[in-house]
């Protein structure tokens, strides 16, 4: 078979192809058996042979062939192909010229099994499809060579699904398919069909079944997946209900295997509660799995489960009532219709009509579609959105895969009426969403998951990932079991025996509990014995005949005796045991009950050695041994822990505690040291005997011994021999008491300690230890150890014998160590050292601190004793220390109160203080700063006097408490805010103690955090020092600015500066670089910013240390953090390495370098402007500067003194060159810092040495001197006298020149003069006014702001806005219907129906992209007729707007390929095609919502600010110019005198008549009294009407004006009357100041009795306003006299001006000398309108807000448009942005709000409006905007502003495109939600009315170009054009 003729080029290269794309195979991260992928390859459907397990995937331009264990076997080449989804399939492509290589995606995949074929369908050639061999993908069996429309099987577009079912039948298969809406071609593929697979037209529905539907984009079916069980087939999937329900529902269709024809075709609604669209679903043998989302977005899913019994029920039930009942339910309600707009309907056949057509015949309704939903509830609920599911039943248990959006699978256990996930995977790439492809091989042990970028295998259950049986059973996977004698976790088919009884323990089964080993008899074992040992365990499995358990104690093995639940088994030898780990008296060796050698149950098993235990425990063997878990004995007399019955030889015996039964058991009967028999206190340096209790001794009677104390001093053992003092009365009793007598002694220890515990124990003999019965020692004590005096002394324990002894030594010793006339009883007076604090406040309350000695033997003893400054003080008990210390609380006293501390303890004299406590008044003055962030951190100063008093000192700002810095100065208080929730003021209170003080004249106020808005520049040197300038808000609020930096060090880098440094009173700032370590090894180095003003600061960028890395740079202000990225907008802190630079001379650095004079300065180095700027560098060389001329990156050029300068520290030294860095370009102000430094020196004696600083980097540039000029030769005497003369003459010249120049000049000068007076004046004149008007309109818009909040913005209606937007100039009713003349009643029916017809004809795509083509290219079609029929076809099409938006997309595309083959700039620049014009009313349409909710405000509001600014000033009526504009060709170039006026206007019913009623109220109008008479009637309507929309107000025209005087004064006011002046044939227009109304008159609108007039009601908005502004005055002759107002439209005759004579005529006679002077006018206006103008620009520009959908996905178009045709130049992709968004819609808004808004716009507004939209438009531009002195004025006006504007166009260009894209499903979503805003136009007939007519002028050219298409002839196009002008207009036609 031929291949496709477009094929032909890519099928020679499929085998390179093949090659690249297989070649990196081996490399990808996935490999194996696991995973498969393909480099650049997105795949697209996956498909499943059942029989062989082979793998198909279906991708873009590949199919894949794969092993089960995904490994590649076959790939065949798809695509790309040349082709175009405008064209039908072409063997030659000068057919479609428009087809392009276009990529196939592989839309339908699916297997024959009957024929092993294989069935691909690509979205190429209309969707066709191929048969391909199953054993080998890249053999193709079947293609058609010209397919036609009926062969059309996959949407041709990748968005859109295509499901599809190989139906095996028993003579054939058939291919049962469903695809959504999509491409121009697809409206003839209905959305189901049945198709062929065999013959020669394979694929062709021709002769069978389809689902017809009259207008699929109606319905928008949206499938979403099939499958078949052995009767039908399913087809589940959503879509909306025509055009009376724009909501979308889902759904499942049935129809009968064998049913060819789709007789039975049946849908019912599908719905889970509460959940919205069916997203996924799954067929298993009982039941419909579907999950189910709320709307398309899919983020929020739920679960739900169908039983197929109920759906096959409903579906019968509704069967059942559409063949019998007419559809009609029981309840009387409709429950079963026909739907999809076609001719049949329900009907009312006999009942057995279903039973004898189970599915159907020709005769029965299809198809039927139910109304009632068959609901379910959810199963389960995800967070996630879920894209495929599957599902498995294994073993009676339903097993649920759920794949997400983010790769992620779920496996869901579904158990009765839950879900519950027991497990979560990620198998595709993180954010790859799987595909709905989720397929189980055949054996079920495996699922295959599809995503765009692999195809993974990953296994249903991972039981052998559990290595035990609880984690087994605790993973509740209920595919997964413990298999008892196989000794792991499997699936039940897996585990041999697990059919029979206690074999296979499952997790959900109540019983299923892992086995274990309940008891062990015995529990341990002496390893010196060989025993047996019997196990309990329960459930144990029976096991055959042959079979056999066997124990396991580590690696020993022995056979297991099982009876029941007991298993016996024989414990190893000793030999066979292990040794005890070092420390042990045991070992323990796991214990295993094993089958085979699989482990059954495990415990341990402890094999314990007596012997070890007394090494383990030295101080009690015994009681240690007998004690111990094992049953272990003690031998006394031999000291040894046996185990067995007793000891040998006969040997008396202390038994083991487990021994119960006997009586000398337990440690109670070991031979034990019970303790001391007196007291154990031991004085040091006394002699002492020790005796011990003991008992238990009767095991060593008989036997000769000796006894001995051990003392464990410090540093040495030391024993004290001892003897044995039996009980008195024991000796006969078998109880072995006694007492042990130590000998005395004296005890020195080797450190002096008031107590020193000493261990003590007995041995009998040298080594035989007696038990010790608990911890036992004596302590040392000595009394000159811890008493200091003689109070510390008496006040030890009395039992201790301590005395103060007062010999030579006065000391505090053992009484009998002290002679006995030198024992003191009555200690010394008290003495005090210090009392701190010094001062305290007059409240008292304060804590007073007494240090010294002899203060006191116990509290009783102070406790009334002590006085402060000759008040009590009352000392703490809690905080007494004895004989050192007192604490007491102050009492009150009178300020400056002061006095010494005296403690008076009885029978003692008084000890007084040398040092004097005062009682002084804290006073608190005022507070800097007084405002600090809301963040806190602020170091806040209190100052005052006496602030140093006391000790306890806290201050508090607003409840908060601020932690006080030390140190406390006398004046003042330094803390730190601390953050406060919100802002406001905080009073500042400090706490003394108990006594309060509350600074009430100066709060502390908390300000909102500052705000860094930009940051500036973002780099800088290492060595730091750049000026940054950073702006914001609330600067000026911070007290301490910092900027930090973060830096990692590779190695320790020193710390500049202390991290925590100690203050002092009156210490200088901080210095302005630190750097601190921090924790984690960083290092901080900061800046001190100063502060310019509250929107500006200026920053020296830190410097970083050598071998440091910026980690992050930041603003500390004080407690607000914010990073430098955050305030730049973005842009990182970068540091460039320091700068090099080269010794001046090449020669070396020891060589001086010789300037010359004149000479530029040329220094070469390396890396100069990398963190520096040429205007922030100064040079200086010694007094004088050197002018820097250029700076690169490798030389600083720079310009020196003429002559050599003056060294700078006035030595003879030649002078410094430095290099500075410029702190500010201000004015006069400049301060150097250290950035760039080079500086020469040199001394006569020798040459200089420069140096060169930039930042802190230091370097040498070598000597350098200035080279003095040659001297010139002597000039001759001669020579110089003849010069004299000549210099004589030729001043003489110049001075007559001169004073002939002077006296002409002086003239110019007076005018100059002048002049430049008159401009200053005016220059400040136009700065105040500027203020005074913004002022003024800021008032006023802000109580403008307060009656829009009670009126609203006056928005026009949506089908107004709609129709001016579509028919721009038409007037407001651009579609009247017509009136029917007589006779045409009869017609209107079958027009109408024709009309109809025509409607549902657009939705041909085909048909509409043929009628607008042919318009086009009639030459007689003009642009206008263009614009009018596209509006016609935007309104036609309005309920359609996803079909709108197809052809719009479609036709864009086409544009783009024109004008790419011409200029691609010059796209979409006008409207001149009919595509343009639709892309105008589509954003009319899309972005009437943000008009509302976002623009429209802010451009109402600058619509209002200019007709407020404009009717302050004077506006001439008939020339239309005006004082304030921005139009200069409206400017009123002339000084026109006018006074404000406020009128009293009468409003009420009764306002056209007496103004006595008290209905009638006086509405305040403001006026000027040069207003003619009907812009006052104007103004009057504005402010009477402020709150109603234009249209409804009455007409200026209907109205008179009438001035009331009094009760009987009433004098109408009109333009022109009697009293009107005329002069010379001008007559000028009547004013208020003609009329000489004063200011607060009272006027009156009335009807007008003439010319039409009536009630002020019958001139109300009619039905159809024009929109249209009422023009202004002419001002041509009437009658030979002409009209003026404020000016003349000519000039006055030269006569005329000869007779001013008045100062000002001469004034305004000089001023029109320099009209321009009037330019500024617009500056004024200008200035106050800005502020509207950016809220404006900046609601338009901005993405703070989500940029309206429509927007990015329009630009998300245009971006996909240029990359197809390769445009890579951004600035045509800007240009299209620009032409299609900004010039096309936001211009058209700027300039007339009348479109959005119902309002009136006068000329004056309107001029002004051009400026701004023009203003627009060069903002919009990509060329630089350059103005120059010819410029217009307008453009000059903004000059400033464009650039950024400019900007502000770019960030919303780049911010669009970095946002997320637009999805279709989400775009399509909005669009049907705006189709409903039109739906029910009344004019919609009309609109296709309109259509028609156009179409009637080229009739003949349409149907010709109808007929000519090849895939118009197949779907009748132009017959249905036929019969439509047969209905419309009774055309005859060749039907």
């Amino acid at each position: 078979m031929a291949p496709w003729p477009p094929f032909g080029l890519h099928l020679l290269l499929a085998p390179l192809l093949l090659l690249l794309l297989l070649s990196p195979l081996p490399s990808l991260p996935f490999s194996g058996s696991r995973h498969f992928s393909a480099s650049n390859t997105t795949f697209n459907h996956l498909a499943l042979a059942p029989g062989r397990g082979t793998l198909y995937v279906g991708a873009v331009n590949r199919l894949f062939q794969l092993s089960p264990e995904l490994q590649l076997e076959v790939t065949a080449v798809t695509g790309p192909v040349v082709d175009s989804p405008d064209c039908v399939p072409f063997r030659d492509p000068a057919e479609c010229p428009q087809a392009r290589l276009t990529d196939n995606a592989n839309q339908l995949l699916l297997v024959s099994n009957r024929t092993q074929e294989l069935v691909a369908c690509g979205q190429v050639r209309q969707g066709v499809c191929e048969k391909r061999r199953l054993g080998d993908v890249a053999t193709v069996l079947y293609q058609a060579e010209d397919p036609g429309d009926g062969q059309f099987v996959a949407a041709n577009t990748p968005g859109v699904a295509t499901v599809g079912l190989v139906v095996p039948l028993p003579d054939r298969d058939l291919l049962l398919v469903a695809r959504g809406l999509a491409g121009k071609l697809s409206a003839g593929v209905p959305p189901l069909s049945v198709r062929q697979l065999a013959g020669p037209q394979s694929f062709s529905s021709e002769g069978l079944g389809r689902l017809v539907v009259g207008d699929f984009s109606d319905y928008n079916n949206s499938y979403v997946a099939a499958f078949a069980n052995a009767r039908f087939a399913y087809f589940v999937f959503h879509r909306r209900g025509a055009r009376a329900q724009a909501e979308y529902r889902s759904y499942v269709a049935r129809v009968c295997l064998g049913d060819a024809n789709l007789y039975s075709y049946v849908e019912v609604p599908l719905a889970c509660q509460g959940q919205g669209l069916i997203q996924a679903a799954f067929l298993t043998s009982g039941t419909l799995l579907g999950v189910f989302a709320s709307g398309l977005s899919g983020a929020r899913t739920a679960l739900c489960a169908f039983p197929l019994a109920e759906l096959d029920g409903s579906m019968e039930r509704t069967r059942r009532l559409c063949y019998t009942a007419g559809g009609w339910g029981p309840s009387g309600t409709e429950e079963a219709t026909v739907e999809y707009g076609v001719t049949s309907r329900c009907d009312t056949l006999p009942p057995d009509s279903p039973e004898s057509y189970p599915c159907g015949d020709e005769h029965t309704p299809s198809p039927i579609a139910g109304r009632q939903p068959l609901e379910a509830q959810p199963l389960l609920q995800v967070g996630q959105p879920v894209s495929a599911v599957a599902a498995l039943e294994v073993d009676g248990r339903t097993i649920a895969f759920l794949g997400d959006t983010q790769g992620q699978l779920h496996k869901v256990f579904v158990n009765s009426s839950q879900g519950q996930v027991y497990h979560s995977q990620q198998v595709g790439p993180p954010g790859a969403a799987i595909s709905p492809d989720l397929l189980v091989d055949s054996s079920g042990s495996h699922l295959y998951v599809l995503t765009a970028q692999q195809v993974a295998r990953v296994p249903v259950a991972t039981c052998s990932q559990f290595p035990d049986c609880p984690s087994c059973l605790q993973a509740r996977d209920p595919l997964c079991g413990w298999c008892i004698l196989q000794g792991r976790c499997t699936q039940k088919g897996q585990c041999q025996r697990a059919t029979l009884p206690r074999q296979w323990l499952w997790s959900y089964k109540e019983d299923s509990r892992c086995l274990h080993v309940q008891s062990l008899q015995p529990a341990q074992q002496p390893r010196q014995e060989q025993g047996q040992v019997t196990l309990s365990v329960l459930w144990l499995p029976t096991l055959a005949e042959d079979e056999y358990f066997h124990c396991a104690f580590g690696d020993y093995d022995s056979l297991a005796l099982v009876q029941g639940p007991h298993v016996a088994c024989a414990t190893p030898p000793q030999d066979q045991l292990p040794l005890n780990p070092p420390g042990t008296d045991h070992i323990t060796l796991p214990l295993a009950l094993m089958f085979e050698d699989v482990a059954v149950a495990t415990t341990n098993f402890s094999f314990y050695d007596c012997s070890t235990i007394q090494a383990l425990e030295v101080a009690a063997p015994c009681r240690a041994c007998v004690s111990s878990p094992w049953r272990c004995h003690w031998c006394p007399q031999s000291s040894q822990c046996i185990h067995g019955e007793h000891c040998p030889d006969g040997e008396r015996t202390v038994y083991s505690t487990q021994e119960e039964d006997i009586q000398a058991h337990g440690p109670g009967a070991c031979p034990q040291v019970e303790g001391l028999a007196g007291p154990n206190l031991v004085p040091v340096g006394w002699d002492i005997g020790l005796a011990l209790h003991v008992r238990n001794l009767q095991y060593f009677r008989g036997l000769p011994a000796s006894y001995n104390c051990w003392l464990e001093l410090p540093g040495k053992l030391q024993r004290l021999p001892a003897s044995l003092q039996e009980t008195a009365g024991d000796r006969d009793r078998d109880g072995g008491a006694g007492l042990i007598h130590c000998q005395a002694q004296k005890f020195h220890p080797s450190t002096s300690q008031w107590e020193l515990p000493v261990p003590i124990y007995v041995t009998r003999g040298e080594t035989q230890r007696l038990d010790n019965a608990r911890t036992l020692h004596v302590t040392l004590y000595d009394c000159a150890v811890g008493h200091p005096d003689c109070s510390h002394c008496q006040a030890a324990n009395r039992s201790l014998g301590c005395l103060w002894c007062s010999d030579s030594q006065p000391g505090c010793r053992y009484e009998r160590l002290c002679p006995p006339g030198a024992v003191q009883l009555l200690c010394p007076m008290p003495s005090i050292k210090a009392i701190e604090p010094l001062t305290g406040p007059p409240e008292g309350g304060l804590a007073l601190t007494i240090l010294g000695s002899n203060l006191g033997r116990t509290f009783a003893d102070v406790q009334d004793a002590v006085s402060v400054a000759g008040r009590p003080c009352s000392p703490d008990p809690s905080r007494y220390r004895t004989s050192a210390r007192i604490v007491c609380v102050t009492s009150p006293a009178p300020n400056g109160t002061t006095g010494p501390v005296q403690v008076a303890i009885k029978s003692r004299l008084p000890g007084i203080s040398a040092q004097h406590f005062t009682y002084q008044d804290p006073i608190l003055l005022s507070l800097s700063p007084q405002w600090g962030p809301q963040a806190g951190g602020t170091q806040l100063t209190i100052h005052g006097q006496h602030l140093q008093t006391g000790d306890n000192i806290s201050a508090f700002v607003g409840g908060q408490a601020c932690p006080i810095l030390e140190p406390m100065c006398p004046e003042a208080i330094v803390c730190r805010t601390m953050p406060q929730a919100m802002p406001g003021e905080a009073a500042v209170l400090v706490v003394f103690g108990h006594a309060e003080r509350k600074l009430l004249t100066s709060p502390f106020r908390y300000t909102a955090n500052p705000r860094l808005l930009a940051a500036e520049p973002s780099v800088s040197f290492r060595g730091g020092g750049r000026l940054i300038r950073v702006r914001g808000t609330g600067l000026d609020t911070v007290w301490q600015p910092l900027l930090s930096v973060w830096l990692e060090a590779e190695e320790k880098v020193q710390a500049l500066g202390n991290s925590n440094p100690r203050r002092t009173c009156g210490d200088p700032a901080a210095g302005r670089q630190t750097c601190v370590q921090l924790a984690e090894g960083l290092l901080q180095c900061s800046t001190i910013c100063s502060v310019n003003s509250s929107s500006l600061l200026l920053c020296r960028s830190p410097a970083v240390p050598d071998g440091a890395h910026p980690k992050r740079v930041f603003f500390a202000l004080d407690n607000v953090h914010v990073d430098f990225a955050s305030a730049s907008g973005g842009q990182d802190f970068r540091y460039q390495p320091n700068p090099y630079l080269a010794p001046l001379s090449r020669e070396g650095p020891s060589h001086p370098y010789r300037l010359k004079p004149g000479h530029v300065l040329d220094v070469e180095g390396e890396g100069l402007n990398l963190g520096i700027s040429k205007e922030e560098v100064r040079v200086h060389i010694g007094d004088g500067e050197c002018l820097v001329k250029t700076l690169t990156l490798t030389h600083l050029y720079c310009e020196p003194p003429p002559q050599a300068p003056q060294a700078a520290n006035g030595s003879s030294a030649l002078p410094q060159f430095v290099v500075s860095r410029q702190l500010d370009g201000g004015r006069g102000m400049c301060v150097c810092v250290c950035a760039c430094v080079c500086t020469l020196q040199a001394t006569q004696a020798q040459d200089p040495t420069p140096q060169v600083q930039m930042g802190n980097v230091r370097l040498a540039l070598g000597p350098v001197q200035y080279e003095a000029e040659p001297m010139l030769p002597a000039f001759p005497v001669e020579a110089q006298v003849g010069l004299g003369m000549g210099a004589a003459v030729l001043i003489a010249a110049v001075l007559l020149l001169t004073l002939m120049y002077r006296h002409k000049s002086k003239q110019a000068l007076r005018d100059y003069q002048k002049v430049l007076f008159q401009l200053e004046n005016l220059e400040t004149g136009v700065g105040d006014q500027c203020r005074k008007e913004f002022t003024d309109l800021m008032t006023e818009m802000t109580d403008l702001s307060s009656d829009l909040e009670a009126s609203g913005i006056p928005f026009l209606d949506y089908h107004t806005y709609a129709e001016r937007a579509f028919f721009p100039g038409h007037g407001g009713c651009p579609l009247q219907p017509k009136l029917q003349g007589p006779g045409e009643e009869g017609r209107h029916t079958t027009v109408c129906q024709g009309l109809t017809q025509l409607s549902n004809l657009l939705n041909s795509k085909l048909f509409l992209l043929t009628l607008i083509h042919t318009l086009e290219e009639q030459p007689s079609f003009s642009q206008r007729d263009r614009c009018h029929v596209a509006s016609l076809l935007s309104l036609a099409l309005h309920g359609k707007l996803e079909y709108l938006t197809d052809i719009m997309k479609t036709l864009l595309s086409n544009l783009a390929a024109h004008y790419v083959r011409k200029n691609p700039k010059l796209m979409l620049r006008r409207t001149e095609t009919m595509v343009e014009k639709l892309l105008t009313n589509w954003l009319s349409i899309c972005l009437y919502s943000f008009l509302r909710e976002v623009a429209g405000e802010p451009l109402y509001m600058l619509f209002r600010a200019i007709q407020y600014q404009v009717d302050k000033g004077p506006v001439d009526a008939v020339t239309g110019k005006a004082k304030r504009t921005l139009n200069d060709s409206h400017l009123l170039r002339e000084d026109v005198e006018f006074r404000p006026l406020t009128l009293m206007v009468l409003v009420g019913p009764r306002a056209g008549g007496d103004a006595g009623g008290s209905e009638v109220q006086r509405v305040p109008a403001r006026v000027l009294d040069t207003d003619t008479i009907t812009q006052v009637k104007e103004k009057v309507l504005d402010q009477v009407y402020k709150g109603t929309p234009f249209s409804q107000r009455p007409l200026v025209y209907a109205l008179d004006l009438e001035w009331r005087s009094g009760l009987a004064g009433h004098l109408t006011l009109s333009d022109e009357d009697l009293t009107s002046v005329t002069q010379n044939r001008w007559k000028r227009l009547n004013t208020l100041q003609h009329y000489k109304v004063p200011d607060g008159a009272t006027v009156g609108l009335i009807p007008q009795l003439h010319g039409g007039g009536g009630a002020v009601s019958q001139s109300l908005a009619q039905s159809c306003p024009s929109g249209e502004n009422i023009p202004m005055l002419e001002d041509g002759e009437e009658g030979g006299v002409r009209l003026w107002h404020l000016v003349k439209a000519t000039e006055e005759p030269e006569g005329a001006k000869a007779r001013r004579s008045s100062l000002r005529e001469r004034e305004r006679a000089r001023a029109k000398a320099i009209p321009e002077i009037y330019l500024t006018r617009l500056l004024s206006m200008k200035g106050t309108l800005q502020k509207f103008v950016d809220d404006t620009f900046q609601a338009i520009l901005s993405v703070s807000r989500p940029v309206p959908l429509a927007v990015k996905y329009l630009f998300d178009f245009l971006d996909e448009l240029a990359e197809k045709h390769g445009i890579e130049d951004p600035e045509t992709l800007h240009i299209w942005k620009t032409n299609s968004l900004l010039l096309r819609f936001w211009v058209n808004a700027l300039k007339n709000p009348q479109l959005i808004f119902d309002v009136h716009v006068s000329d004056n507004v309107d001029a002004i409006l051009a400026v701004i939209a023009q203003t627009f438009i060069d903002a919009c531009t990509i060329s630089e905007h350059k103005v120059g002195r010819d410029s217009p004025v307008n453009k000059l006006l903004y000059a400033r502003e464009i650039p950024r504007y400019k900007q502000m166009v770019e960030k919303y260009y780049l911010d669009i495109r970095r946002s997320s894209p637009a999805s279709y499903q989400e775009m399509n979503c909005a669009l049907a939600e705006l189709s409903g805003n039109y739906t029910s136009a009344p004019h919609c007939l009309e609109a296709l009315q309109e259509l028609y007519n156009h179409i009637h002028r080229y009739y003949d050219q349409i149907i010709s170009a109808l007929e000519e298409d090849p895939v118009g002839q197949k779907m009748q196009l132009a017959c249905r054009l036929q019969q439509i002008a047969a209905l419309v207009e009774n055309k005859v036609t060749d039907l």
